[in-house]
């Protein structure tokens, strides 16, 4: 007997005055028309619309991923919108790995609401679901759609960018598409765009000419912009034209660092690309002395030494991050020159801010903004790197991706070991509040920013975006809402080639296990394992979902918390024997 051909099979599951569930299944079935079973022809072919009601799925284990996003429905006639969620819950075939599930229901997603073809009603909306389900993703067996209406409000504001048909506007991210376009456009100059320029250089110092290229600013715009922030005591002129962002604590300015004894040797270096991250790095330590080398040509140099429990630390901020020759080149130096003055270094930290990589579907993994990423080796995976480097991307004949990447793995997994022994602890916490009263006063927004600021989007176009809820805990799920703060154990990655596009970023996270990108150090972990130092992490607190350079509002309290989990782990730290 032949084996029947499987169909996509929609069946109403339940509906109320505000709420419709459906049921849309992939079954071996040959049914026959009826006034109660329509069999479509034609070019829908294989689909079945099922119109008994009250119908039950006949699953019982929890749904293996699900996502709710809104709509807003705005009348022509009178211009009210009623606010829309829409859930989508997914059930896949056995042979579908739990790893896999999420990303496959994370592309279902993002090719149903593209831009380009995005349905303008009910009808082509449940269509599109069905048709994708028949025609490419045969590992998807079933799927409750579930619409439900959360009430009429005022007229939408005016918006740009939105997918508009005849009395319908479907409207994403509080009333429009966030368009990248606006980051191409030359930014008027403010004081913080001034002082955000000086922070990144520090310790170098900037001329009023460099402001001006850069910016494209006028001289009279700079010179105004840089006078106002010295006398708020931000900035300091080293000379005529040439300024550098004046340090929070005391510092002596030196020609080269001075002769320290055996004793104050530091044993354990913290190296940081943001300003911020610096400030929240040396608000863990105790004993501070910071030293700056300034130089008009090549790089400046600062070292801030301390104390964190039994270990002497030093600090340091990279002159500039980014892909540039010059870039790369002054924080690899910047490194060596670290490594090479204080000798006996033999634990480095990366600390600073990430891009968290979310998890639309899966509770368990999503990293949300304040949340903390420790680079360490995923579980499943052979290659023990804890930090992987994409330099090239290409998608292949197969429609999947290959990689030209660089892995890094300590030959020492003690920080890594030490961090998961303390993964769930209360001490991050107190680190924070620690943090917190001696960062009183210091500029800048340290407290956590409200919850409603931590807007999931996902990409579904270049430079389109579509606002989708956090996931919420499934089946024995704990919820970890109002816990204190969450650190995620995974590899760090990093790579302009994949960490600013949505498809190709959530492809490369999938594949090398991430959890959380940064702003591509990988030239500072060349110079780590260059100089033969076996111990090293990179910890992130999670500022954006792109790579920690985007999310200004959150990057001086991610910088923070990603400061506590550093402390926390040198605490923990075998005492230093010398």
């Amino acid at each position: 007997m032949a084996e029947l051909e499987e169909k996509v099979v929609m069946t109403p599951k339940s509906k109320t005055a505000n709420s419709t569930t459906l049921v849309i299944e992939r079954k071996a079935v040959e049914p026959e028309a009826s006034d109660k079973i329509h069999v479509a022809g034609g070019d829908h072919t294989g689909i079945i619309i099922n119109k008994e009601k009250n119908y039950e799925n006949g699953v019982t284990e929890p749904c293996h991923a699900q996502l709710e996003f809104y709509v807003y429905l705005v009348s022509g006639a009178t211009g009210t919108h009623t606010r829309e969620a829409r859930a989508l819950r997914f059930w896949f075939k056995p042979n579908m790995t739990p790893h896999e599930r999420p990303y496959e229901a994370q592309a279902f997603f993002r090719e149903l609401v593209s831009p380009q073809d995005f349905p303008k009603d009910y009808v082509g909306y449940i269509k599109k679901i069905m048709k994708l389900m028949q025609h490419k993703y045969n590992q998807l067996k079933l799927l409750e759609v579930e619409l439900r209406q959360e009430g009429t409000g005022a007229p939408l504001p005016e918006a740009n960018g939105v997918i508009t048909s005849k009395s319908v506007i479907y409207n994403y991210c509080n009333g429009s598409y966030i368009e990248d376009s606006v980051a191409n456009q030359t930014p008027l100059i403010s004081e913080q765009r001034v002082l955000d320029m000086i922070e990144n250089a520090y310790p170098n110092p900037l001329t009023v000419d460099d402001f001006v290229t850069a910016g494209k600013w006028s001289k009279t715009e700079v010179k105004d912009a840089l006078e106002s922030l010295e006398e708020k005591g931000l900035t300091r002129a080293m000379s005529e034209g040439v300024y550098v962002r004046q340090h929070s604590v005391d510092t002596q300015v030196v020609k080269q660092m001075p002769t320290l004894c055996s004793s104050r040797q530091p044993s354990i270096a913290v190296i940081t690309a943001l300003y911020c991250e610096k400030q929240a790095v040396d608000a863990m330590m105790d004993n501070q002395e910071t030293y700056v080398r300034y130089t008009t040509v090549g790089e400046s140099n600062v070292y801030t030494l301390g104390t964190i429990g039994n270990h002497r630390v030093v600090t340091t901020k990279l002159p500039s991050v980014g892909r540039t020759r010059e870039a790369m080149t002054a924080a690899g130096n910047t490194t060596t020159r670290l490594l090479g003055i204080f000798q006996k270094v033999e634990y480095v930290f990366l600390v600073g801010v990430g891009g968290g990589v979310p998890h639309y579907t899966d509770y368990e993994r999503h990293v949300r903004l304040g949340d903390v990423v420790v680079s360490s080796p995923a579980p499943d995976l052979p290659d023990k790197y804890v930090y992987i480097f994409c330099e090239k991307a290409e998608k292949n004949a197969k429609g999947g991706w290959d990689y030209e990447v660089k892995p890094y793995k300590p030959a020492d997994f003690l920080l890594q070991d030490i961090a998961a022994r303390l993964s769930n602890s209360k001490l991050w916490d107190a680190y924070v509040n620690e943090g917190l009263d001696r960062l009183r006063g210091v500029p800048g927004r340290w407290e956590a920013p409200e919850g409603a600021t931590d807007r999931l989007c996902m990409e579904i176009s270049e430079g389109a975006f579509i606002e989708v809820s956090h996931p919420a805990p499934q089946g024995d799920q704990v919820d970890r809402a109002g816990s204190g703060l969450r650190v995620h154990l995974s590899p760090v990655a990093g790579g302009r080639a994949v960490s600013g596009s949505g498809e190709a970023r959530a492809a490369f996270a999938a594949h090398a296990r991430a959890l959380a990108y940064d702003c591509e150090l990988d030239a500072v972990l060349d110079s780590v394992i260059g100089n033969r130092k076996d111990c090293f992490v990179s910890i992130r607190g999670i500022s954006d979902y792109r790579d920690g350079t985007r999310g200004k509002h959150w990057q001086p309290h991610a910088a923070l918390a990603a400061a506590a989990v550093m402390k926390g782990i040198i605490a923990a730290m075998p005492p230093p024997t010398d």
